[in-house]
């Protein structure tokens, strides 16, 4: 009689999928987290993969991987491995440092020939006593040769075959962690439905997978996860680009204007331009320009033209734009420009993550040039800082830039479908000028905005550009203590955004001595490592800021609170630094980590103890 495999109970685990950049790693995640959500499981996602678009087979270098962090009170991708899927050598080797201890690890042994092996650094023929994985529950699945064997009938050369072996994998992992296969089956039809060969190989492939767990289950182990109780709604798997896309969506409707997107294709942010580009059915029209410049410029005219204009890019695109967004501020025009960050300086480390971008956002333009700054800080509250990113850009006439980054861009989270409610309305200010004597600079006494006029209204004709204007008449003025006033009431504007945007709000243990501070996506690392150091016995506050420009009007009362303030941030110190000069008094510990990888929950836990135990 056959034995059971062993039952594992956990209330969270972290699978990753790892193999060269040519074996589907990505789409194997992404299906794995897709149907893993189903279940009411939270999830966060980790999508990691080379530079090159078509890195060297069989090195590390070349490795692709994908983490899924799944359970319950999920809010990372996770700090270790629990399952790893390792297609050749190089995904074991690039991954083994980071296994949790016991875990489990299927290896493709197809593809552990001595080729492999010397091609991913190892010595020897036998990586498991190379890399002391005696203690670890090693599957040597024989994923290459029965993908071969179960589709030798078809009519498909060896490597479309090969492409499929990523549904074995799949269809393993599904099987050691109760998951059925139909949603999976359902995308491979609907996928390949005009290759029916490519379709069946692919099916036969991902069934072979489970069945293979069914098989071999003395070997290998079985998961029962525990699920969350999500409240009532609709629910899907969401990235942070799509997010953001999704959020503007929302803002064009909630404020009657038609959605226009200048762009530019750049890595980490262009599934936002190729998101919005199949929305024509929402009247949102896309403009691939030729560069950066071109990008923003279009946004800007869409912007003087009526529309709500946006526009998309990465660090160095931003440096590219920093003229055109101070034709913004002078104009006065409303404009959102989603920085996905990226590991720099230059073309830096394309496809990994940082947020070093920051005082390149406050300060990144000529002469006194203020707008505002705001940071999501969740891949699906990417959706909700496109939205009020656009209805402050729109209500107050001001150019506002929205940080994301790579790890939020490409990670994604389980997101609750909102209801119809849940957003306000966004106001245009339409001028009520009277025709023939409208004053484009006339300001509004709470928000200072300017009125926005389309145009060829008749009546409201009017000059516009990037010279200084007259405080009164709108008129272009060269006299120096005009221009003083005007560089004074752009900056007032820009002050009074802080009485439009939420408090900062403290988490953890509010009457501790000791705050750790964070900004934009550390959001999931700094919140899991508080909640865990509270619940050992510890005592420390978190805040987390999503606007920076203006912060929060309570900020200083939030500050002067605690004996000390550990600011944390992906990048050298840049938070930290617009906190000393808004706040020079307090005490600041910084700590700072640029190695294009996201913070960990156990170098947190370790510095955040440390620091504690200095303050006894």
């Amino acid at each position: 009689m056959q034995r059971r495999s062993k039952i594992i109970d956990a209330d969270r685990i972290a699978v990753r999928f790892s193999g060269d950049s040519g074996d589907g790693m990505q789409l194997t995640g992404s299906l794995f987290s897709l149907t893993t959500a189903a279940f009411g499981n939270d999830i966060s996602t980790f999508p990691d993969f080379p530079a090159d678009i078509r890195a060297p087979q069989g090195t590390i270098s070349g490795v692709s991987g994908f983490q899924v962090h799944f359970g319950k009170g999920v809010c990372t991708p996770g700090d270790l491995t629990d399952v790893l899927v390792a297609m050749n050598p190089a995904a074991l080797k690039a991954n083994v440092n980071y296994m949790s201890p016991g875990g489990t690890i299927i290896m493709d042994v197809d593809n552990f020939d001595k080729k492999n092996l010397e091609k991913a650094g190892y010595l020897t023929n036998d990586p498991i006593i190379e890399d002391k994985l005696q203690g670890f529950n090693i599957v040597k699945a024989p994923i290459t040769s029965l993908s071969q064997e179960c589709t030798k009938d078809l009519k498909l050369d060896r490597k479309s075959i090969l492409r499929s072996k990523n549904m074995y994998a799949l269809g393993l992992i599904n099987w050691m962690f109760n998951r059925p296969i139909d949603y999976t089956r359902k995308y491979i039809r609907h996928k390949f439905s005009h290759k029916p060969d490519v379709m069946e190989a692919n099916l036969r492939i991902l069934e072979t997978g489970f069945n293979y767990g069914n098989i071999i289950q003395a070997g290998t182990p079985s998961y029962h996860i525990t699920t969350s109780e999500p409240q009532k709604g609709f629910y899907r798997n969401l990235s942070g680009n799509k997010a953001v896309a999704w959020g503007f969506l929302l803002a064009a409707d909630k404020s009657g204007l038609q959605l226009f997107l200048g762009s530019y294709p750049i890595t980490p942010s262009t599934e936002i331009l190729q998101e919005l580009a199949g929305r024509k059915d929402l009247g949102v029209k896309v403009f691939q320009a030729e560069d950066e410049i071109a990008a923003i410029s279009s946004a800007i005219g869409a912007s003087y033209a009526g529309a709500l204009g946006i526009t998309n890019t990465s660090g160095p695109g931003l440096s590219l734009k920093s003229e055109a967004l101070g034709l913004a501020v002078m104009a006065e025009v409303p404009l959102v420009v989603v920085n996905v960050q990226r590991g720099g300086p230059s073309t830096g480390l394309p496809t990994k993550t940082e947020q070093s971008d920051l005082m390149q956002a406050l300060y990144g333009r000529n002469g006194e040039s203020p707008l505002v700054v705001m940071a999501a800080s969740t891949p699906v509250n990417c959706f909700d800082y496109a939205f009020y990113a656009s209805k402050i850009a729109l209500e107050h006439m001001i150019p506002v830039i929205l940080l994301t980054d790579s790890f939020l861009a490409n990670g994604s989270q389980q997101w609750k479908v909102p209801e119809e409610g849940d957003f306000p309305t966004i106001d245009i200010p339409r001028s009520q000028q009277e025709p023939g004597k409208f004053l484009p600079y006339l300001r509004n006494p709470e928000k200072l905005n300017r009125d926005w006029v389309r145009p060829g209204m008749e009546g409201y004709e009017h000059r516009i550009g990037s010279l200084e204007k007259d405080a009164d008449t709108g008129a272009v003025s060269h006299d120096g203590p005009n221009h003083e006033i005007m560089v004074k009431l752009r900056q007032e504007k820009l002050n009074r955004v802080a009485n439009f945007i939420p408090p900062l709000s403290v988490e953890g243990n509010p009457g501790a001595e000791v705050l750790v501070v964070g900004w934009g996506s550390t959001y999931g690392h700094l919140h899991t490592a508080i909640e865990e150091l509270n619940t050992e016995g510890n005592e420390i506050a978190f805040a987390i800021f999503n606007y920076i420009n203006p912060l929060p009007k309570n900020t200083e009362d939030i500050l002067k609170k605690y004996k000390t303030i550990i600011v944390c941030e992906l990048n050298m110190g840049q938070f930290a630094t617009w906190l000393r000069n808004h706040f020079p008094k307090l005490n600041y510990i910084q700590y700072n980590k640029v190695q294009g990888l996201p913070f960990t929950i156990k170098e947190l836990k370790e510095f955040f103890k440390k620091s504690l135990e200095e303050q006894r």
